[in-house]
């Protein structure tokens, strides 16, 4: 895969989602049950940055499975502030031994750069071993070579308070008909259906509704090969300004925690990633019980597969770094069942490696839900904020940033994220 197509990778694998069951390894082992039980062969400390700050207890905790590496953390809670240093830092003789960074273009600048190590053979070893799945590496390959490895993964679905959908006799839509009716009896019952945001996270219902109308049109905004235009995207985003207009999302200014919101009933829905299991185990929430999980439903019933948006990021090795070495031990290590689960079972989230197992009930059901029987009628796609060109991408967070908050003008906010992609893709050649 040449940088350029690898900027705008489309679908990974079903496979992808196979994060629920047990056995496999890591380092060569006569037992291929033993899970990767064995910590880094390099040893030494490692200068960990990461834009996570809010990780801090789950790196800790990985520090007591790692064995001889060790990470020292340093975390920033500033995205902007963090990527500025982490450029900064390359032009210094004190580059990062290990941090974390985003998929898609940004990963290939840095790449284009040779700041980045190589992981090509890690990647060999964990497919030969089972611990990624088949495709996972498409997210980190250029020119055919891999670099990094995946810090994490979060899919995307629809959390949803049980309280309220006990009280106003409503069940988990699996149709946008059925979706339709919810929101409707919510609506009616004075309850905002579903939350929504002016920043950070704009993007997504405009990401759930195209890619449940026509996933073909949404895989070729990324790869320049559909239209902002297209009348797909038209269907999408009426639907959304309707939704948007009738009072399906709660204001998208407030300032309040979602999983605060969605617990106390101020909304009864939200889409986010899997991360936001840990958001809801942090205020005591019961998985289960206090909320579940499903499928965003497809807007168009002739779409017959499962769109399932998938977020990764990477754990990246400074070339040149003092420490090289010891961090591309530690992110072998990283890959092992064993490190997997201890990092399941901190964060509460799902993980990419197919042997680890869920105690969550709604992750658990949930990648059940797409696996198996299943897998086949499911269609892992990219997230937008990561499939997309940055320029397009930059652009689409002003612009969708103001739909959601007045909803007015939607062909012109499609054709000027057309006239930006149509000079992105120009410059590509």
């Amino acid at each position: 895969m040449s940088i350029k197509k690898a900027l705008t990778a489309l679908a990974l694998s079903s496979a992808l989602i196979l994060a629920a069951c047990g056995g496999g390894g890591s380092q060569p082992s006569t037992d291929p049950t033993d899970g990767g039980a064995d910590a880094p062969a390099a040893s030494g400390t490692v200068n960990f940055f990461t834009d996570k700050a809010a990780w801090e207890p789950s790196f800790d905790e990985m520090n007591a499975a790692s064995g001889d590496i060790q990470l020292e953390f340093t975390g920033y809670s500033d995205p902007v502030a963090y990527d500025t240093y982490i450029r900064q830092a390359f032009r210094t003789n004190d580059r990062p031994d290990l941090f974390t960074w985003h998929t898609g273009g940004s990963l290939g600048e840095l790449v284009e750069q040779g700041l980045v190590a190589e992981t090509s053979d890690i990647w060999a070893e964990a497919e030969a071993d089972g611990l990624v799945p088949e495709g996972l590496k498409d997210q980190y390959t250029f020119d055919g070579k891999q670099y990094c490895v995946p810090l994490n993964v979060a899919y995307w679905a629809v959390y949803y308070n049980k309280a309220v959908f006990a009280e106003h006799g409503l069940q988990p839509p699996t149709t946008w008909a059925e979706m339709e009716t919810v929101m409707q009896t919510l609506r009616d019952a004075g309850v905002a259906p579903l939350h929504q945001m002016n920043i950070i996270f704009e993007f997504v219902y405009f990401q759930a509704l195209l890619a449940g109308q026509n996933p073909e049109t949404y895989q070729g905004l990324l790869d320049g090969s559909a239209s902002y235009t297209d009348e797909d995207v038209n269907v999408a985003v009426d639907k959304w300004q309707e939704m948007i207009q009738r009072g399906d999302f709660i204001d998208p200014g407030v300032t309040g925690d979602p999983q605060a919101m969605l617990m106390n009933g101020e909304v009864a829905m939200a889409y986010f990633g899997t991360f936001f299991t840990g958001q809801l185990d942090a205020i005591d929430a019961v998985s289960g019980e206090d909320y579940g999980i499903f499928l965003f439903p497809n807007l168009n019933p002739a779409t017959d597969v499962q769109p399932m948006v998938l977020e990764t990021g990477p754990l990246c090795v400074g070339a040149g770094s003092e420490n090289e070495d010891a961090a591309l031990a530690y992110s072998a290590w990283w890959l092992t069942t064993e490190a997997q689960t201890a990092w399941s079972q901190s964060r509460g989230d799902v993980s990419f490696n197919p042997n680890v197992e869920l105690a969550d009930p709604e992750l658990k059901a949930l990648v059940a839900s797409v696996t198996g029987d299943n897998a086949a009628d499911t269609l892992i796609l990219p997230r937008y904020l990561e499939g997309s060109p940055q320029p397009v991408y930059q652009l689409s967070t002003e612009l969708f940033g103001a739909f959601v908050t007045n909803a007015d003008d939607p062909r012109g906010m499609q054709e000027a994220l057309q006239a930006e992609a149509e000079t992105y893709w120009a410059e590509q050649g």
